[in-house]
């Protein structure tokens, strides 16, 4: 008798810590981002935008950068060239 109580104890205290670590990934996943950047990047003669939510604007703005040149260059190599290119357009404001 005293077995089936204490493994029920520590089954309800499993299931109340899943619990707690499951509402806060849920709630830090959707309160993450604070801006939302919008960024054209011209390389090699072709454009991409890119939208990015991010917890900074700095951190917003350089994901934007490396999402966009994800699909213009090829290679480190020019991964690191497209991420240095000035963007043709970056706008960036706080999500309310």
């Amino acid at each position: 008798m005293k077995r089936s109580r204490k493994r029920f104890f520590r089954l309800i205290l499993g299931a109340c810590i899943a619990a707690g670590f499951a509402a806060f990934v849920i709630y830090r996943s959707m309160h993450a981002a604070g801006y939302r950047c919008e960024v054209c990047v011209t390389f090699r003669g072709q454009q991409a935008c890119r939208v990015v939510e991010g917890p900074t604007e700095l951190e917003a703005r350089s994901a934007a950068i490396n999402n966009a040149c994800a699909l213009l260059a090829a290679g480190v190599t020019e991964t690191l060239a497209c991420e240095r290119t000035l963007p043709d357009r970056a706008e960036c404001s706080p999500i309310p």
